[in-house]
């Protein structure tokens, strides 16, 4: 479980930094500069609690099972961020200032991107699972 965390945590903060990446180049940086903070590596491997579901909705399709990972990402934001913003007093992401955020802790229009993110990590998991990790 503990190696599986790892492996979460570090394709997180890869997608992550390409996400941010991209959003660099749709804001004209042509560096492509991306970013991630700390916080985030013990946040996406979280995911490793989402094999479970993973396990029970596998054959489920997959649109049902995309929008099930939106549900459980986005409350793992909220609630990560919210523990964050009252324990430490910060949280590394601030929505607060987007149209469609909850408390700045989730974006709803971010939904299609944690819709495929829920399925690569579906994707992760059987190949983990293959590999005997």
């Amino acid at each position: 479980m503990l190696t599986r965390f790892i492996i979460y945590g570090f394709t997180g903060w890869c997608i992550e930094i390409f996400w941010t990446g991209l959003g660099s180049l749709i804001r004209g940086d042509r560096k492509l500069r991306g970013w991630t903070y700390l916080w985030m590596f013990p946040i996406y491997g979280l995911a490793v609690f989402l094999e479970p579901i993973h396990n029970f909705i596998r054959d489920w399709p997959f649109f049902l099972r995309g929008i099930i990972y939106v549900i459980f990402i986005w409350s793992i934001e909220y609630f990560t961020g919210f523990i964050l913003k009252n324990t430490v007093k910060v949280c590394p992401w601030d929505y607060s200032k987007a149209t469609y955020s909850i408390n700045g802790f989730i974006r709803l229009d971010y939904g299609s991107a944690w819709f495929i993110a829920g399925l690569l990590f579906e994707k992760l998991h059987d190949l983990l699972i293959k590999l005997s990790i």
